[in-house]
């Protein structure tokens, strides 16, 4: 064989061994980083998840904390009523207070919203609520559901007799 041609399909050959043996190594390279950084965004997703987690139950105990803590509150120092003229509600508005019921002599009504944590803003139906009292837009109704009822009860009853209603025919035995 020709010498050239031997050196010339060795530098081939070579050639290509170092393609494959350079893909090769870039290829574990990049496989290598890929594991890495999949490996660290794993990580970073699971404390996230941790921290989301502690996030949610630190809000659902602060929102039980404050339910607690307007139930609680007419008998907490703070409260400048007495405990048994308060009417809890929860929501929209938490508690209504009767100052002078309980000696049987109401002297006003008294709008009572319970804010806990360092973030106290009234929602906005709340805020809405508070500025429908300040204007005067409060009224007194009185329901009767006896009374609605027994009317249109008596009408029914005086249009319809028993034998209207119920036929009293005997029923015949079937021995």
């Amino acid at each position: 064989m020709d010498t050239p041609l031997i050196i010339a399909l060795i530098v081939v050959i070579t050639a290509i061994l170092s393609i494959f043996a350079v893909y090769y190594y870039m290829r574990w390279s990049f496989e290598k980083r890929f594991k890495r950084w999949q490996d660290a965004a794993v990580i970073l997703w699971q404390k996230d998840m941790e921290r989301v987690q502690k996030q949610s139950v630190a809000q659902s105990r602060a929102t039980l904390g404050g339910r607690f803590a307007e139930q609680l509150t007419p008998y907490l120092p703070e409260f400048k009523y007495d405990p048994t003229e308060a009417r809890f509600l929860g929501s929209p508005i938490d508690l209504i207070v009767f100052p002078g019921l309980a000696q049987g002599n109401p002297r006003e009504i008294v709008i009572v919203e319970v804010k806990t944590g360092k973030h106290c803003q009234l929602t906005d139906s709340e805020k809405k609520i508070r500025q429908l009292i300040e204007d005067g837009m409060v009224r007194w109704e009185l329901i009767q559901p006896g009374v609605l009822l027994e009317k249109p009860l008596q009408e029914i009853l005086e249009r319809n007799t028993p034998e209207e209603d119920c036929p009293q025919e005997p029923l015949a035995d079937t021995d």
